[in-house]
């Protein structure tokens, strides 16, 4: 059985299909690769920021369920997504920007060795930009050429994942034992698992906490998390793991633009499985990714219903020069 490749992608919940393409966009600058629909709510934004090419293992995806309400943040949950960066120096450049442009945050820390700024959206979704400086292990992305964040400071994709959950007994034998991940490091309530070649882009830190309520799932919380296996065959081996340990699953959907497989491991946190390809240029070319609304070819023939049910968003960018923000 071949090991988890790395982190493939984190799908969280927005209050704003269009105030999160601006804060994506043109605060964090990542490419918005894929403006498409939840193929089981069609009513609902489905946007996937990115690298530059749309790569497995750099983007971040939301969701604008009509309604919900505000996430209550707790146990039980997907905690904090990570992205990475290519060095400690760029952090002093993300804390220059994130003061100027008032996004809040905790300022530079360690973690595991690496150097970490911990900050939050409009939501309180929870996110944290990581160093690369001395990572070695999973490749990362390539930094939104035509984005307005420096080449050298620019986010390349996404880094460790949080897990938080009270009986760490079990979510560590979940780890270990169904998806074969090594427990490398401990820092007081923080457990660091590695999965494939190591590394940033291939690590999950699970927060032991026995105090906090559930959380309540709702904008500003993640959805689910998915990790990278090469095809479907690989799926159709996991689904069959998933059954010898008697784990609840999705069984093969297809997503057009890759391949999933999804297990709850715990009431709270939703696990995907997602293959490496066939990728978001599939439909569009690279130079107008992510500007039109695009629909999996199951989904085309209600293109004109799908179209009267979700707002329009402009995310026409190429026509556009961004500056690169040096301050």
């Amino acid at each position: 059985m071949k090991q988890l490749k790395g982190i493939h992608h984190v799908t969280a919940i927005t209050s704003s299909a269009e105030k999160i393409y601006d804060f994506f966009t043109h605060v964090l600058g990542l490419r918005l690769v894929k403006k498409t629909v939840n193929q089981d709510d069609i009513q609902t934004y489905h946007l996937f920021f990115a690298d530059d090419k749309g790569s497995a293992g750099t983007d971040m995806t939301f969701f604008d369920f009509p309604g919900i309400s505000k996430g209550v943040h707790g146990n039980d949950e997907i905690a904090r997504t990570s992205f990475r960066v290519p060095t400690n120096n760029a952090l002093e450049y993300w804390l220059k920007r994130f003061d100027r442009l008032k996004v809040k945050h905790e300022g530079i820390q360690e973690q595991f060795g690496k150097k970490v700024i911990p900050f939050v959206d409009f939501d309180e979704q929870a996110y944290q930009l990581i160093s690369d400086e001395n990572n070695s292990g999973v490749a990362s992305g390539t930094p939104w050429q035509n984005g307005p964040i420096p080449l050298g400071f620019a986010i390349t994709g996404l880094g460790r994942v949080f897990l938080r959950y009270q009986d760490l007994n079990y979510i560590k034998e979940v780890l270990e034992q169904v998806y074969e991940m090594k427990h490398i490091d401990t820092e007081d309530n923080l457990y660091l698992f590695e999965m494939g070649e190591g590394g940033n882009g291939a690590e999950v830190v699970v927060e032991h906490n026995t105090e906090l309520q559930s959380h309540q799932q709702g904008y500003g919380t993640v959805h689910h998390v998915a990790f990278r296996v090469d095809d479907k065959e690989d799926l159709d081996n996991w689904k069959k793991i998933y059954q010898s340990v008697q784990l609840p699953n999705s069984g093969y959907v297809n997503r057009f633009y890759f391949g999933s497989l999804y297990a709850r491991v715990t009431a709270g946190i939703l696990v995907e499985l997602a293959t490496e390809g066939p990728g978001f240029m599939e439909d569009e070319p690279y130079e107008t990714l992510g500007e039109k609304l695009s629909l999996p070819p199951f989904l085309e023939n209600q293109r004109a219903i799908i179209e009267n049910e979700v707002r329009y968003i402009d995310t026409v960018r190429s026509t556009k020069t961004f500056e690169k923000e040096y301050e």
